[in-house]
């Protein structure tokens, strides 16, 4: 089987409009995001296939059957996809219930990162001559990067402590000791 225009266009819009939903901030798009990723890239699958007869051994001759490769590809990618689109919706659902939308909230390292940004912006760094050994790179965030660290209140802009006890800090929805 030869693809034709219109069939290559679809796995193109597919694919295309999948990765701009997968770019959003909801997950309620990022959901419809995957599962029109998933089709569009089923559909190239299956267009690189060879079409014809049934691949029965002994009814078909062999140089009339089909790739069954292609097939049991796709139904094999369909089962991820429903499997996915299981997953996030139900962590779609869990957002919806805690927070009352579904859309994913910066985290305080990215908020972080932009304060260094706009204070790297006011100060002018990217005017100075590039290879002047003048100090620091002005594009590394200083401090550790680990998970539970968060800017500390006595130094704007600095990382804070590293709980002691192992537990995620606490936030609008988590109460001190990871009780819920």
């Amino acid at each position: 089987m030869i693809p034709n225009l219109v069939q290559a266009l679809a796995v193109g819009v597919l694919v295309g409009a999948g990765v701009t939903l997968l770019l959003e901030r909801s997950l309620t798009r990022v959901l419809l995001g995957v599962i029109m990723l998933g089709n569009g890239v089923n559909l190239l699958i299956l267009l690189g296939g060879r079409s014809g007869e049934p691949p029965i051994v002994g009814v078909t001759p062999e140089a009339a059957m089909s790739d069954p490769l292609p097939q049991a590809m796709v139904l094999t990618a369909i089962v991820i996809t429903l499997g996915i689109t299981a997953f996030l919706l139900a962590v779609a659902y869990r957002s919806w219930q805690l927070f009352g939308h579904d859309e994913v909230q910066d985290d305080l390292e990215d908020q972080r990162i932009m304060v260094l940004a706009e204070r790297d912006e006011v100060t002018g760094a990217d005017e100075r001559v590039a290879g002047a050994d003048d100090g620091p790179d002005p594009e590394q965030v200083p401090g550790p990067a680990g998970p539970f660290t968060r800017p500390d209140p006595a130094a704007p802009g600095g990382p804070g402590p590293v709980p002691s006890d192992g537990q995620p800090p606490a936030g609008p929805h988590r109460r001190p000791g990871g009780a819920r």
